[in-house]
């Protein structure tokens, strides 16, 4: 329990200061602190991830933070590559699955080193549908798949793609995680329960409780420590922890 109860506060920690890359640690504490197996640990950070998504974003729907035409556009397509993401996971031998995990750890530590949303600016000309729909569709099938909200990848899409500005692009990148994450654990959840794997619905919420207190906590603390040194170190985490998951569950 006292494991569960720090591994939420380093998620919402890193999702308040951060704002996207830091639900990819979910998997990890559900993995190494709270000894779940891999296909319960995966579906179970969607359930989470979706639960500290959806609080985010209610904060930004009150201040008109989000742009549904973009949640239609990016979030349906989304929500069927994550379904179908879910079922080839429910499919596919675990390491597998961590092993792409790491990659995206590999690939979110260049992008928290880079600082690189920070740095984008909104595209001036007109919102390019196909690609939009395409590259939710695709990162739809990366969340089912390994259990993370892809944050990192959604915000520079509805940017470059989508033409929206940076913090609208954050606002509505909160709750197509959310949307999209539910549907991913409910097919994880049809196919493991039927295979008689339980799930630690008291691991879950407080897991979920205490990310987003941490969120809150972590945006305080953003506010008032440099930011992009602690981008920097955390690029350095998503490293070694990536390191340690391929070493200890994949190969």
């Amino acid at each position: 329990m006292i494991n569960a109860i720090l591994g939420a506060i380093l998620i919402g920690l890193s999702l308040g200061v951060f704002g996207s890359g830091g639900s990819i640690l979910t998997v990890p504490v559900l993995l190494y602190l709270v000894h779940m197996p891999p296909d319960v640990a995966i579906a179970s950070s969607l359930l989470i991830v979706a639960a500290i998504s959806f609080s985010g974003s209610l904060l930004q729907i009150r201040k008109g933070m989000i742009s549904w035409p973009h949640v239609l556009l990016f979030g349906i397509p989304g929500m069927f590559g994550t379904y179908g993401g879910a079922w080839l996971g429910s499919i596919t031998d675990a390491r597998w699955q961590l092993l792409l995990f790491v990659v995206l750890m590999l690939v979110a530590s260049v992008f928290m080193w880079r600082n690189k949303t920070a740095h984008i600016a909104p595209a001036a000309e007109k919102i390019k549908v196909p690609r939009v729909v395409a590259d939710g569709l695709v990162v739809g099938v990366i969340t089912g798949f390994v259990g993370v909200g892809g944050g990192f990848l959604i915000v520079p899409a509805l940017v470059l793609l989508g033409g929206l500005t940076l913090p609208i692009a954050i606002g509505t990148s909160l709750f197509i995680i959310a949307i999209k994450s539910v549907v991913g654990f409910a097919k994880y959840y049809e196919v493991l329960s039927a295979t008689d794997y339980i799930f630690d619905w008291s691991i879950i919420g407080l897991i979920i409780a205490g990310g987003v207190l941490g969120s809150f906590f972590g945006v305080w603390i953003g506010h008032r420590l440099p930011k992009e040194k602690l981008q920097k170190g955390f690029a350095i985490f998503l490293v070694i922890m990536g390191v340690f998951v391929l070493v200890r569950s994949v190969l």
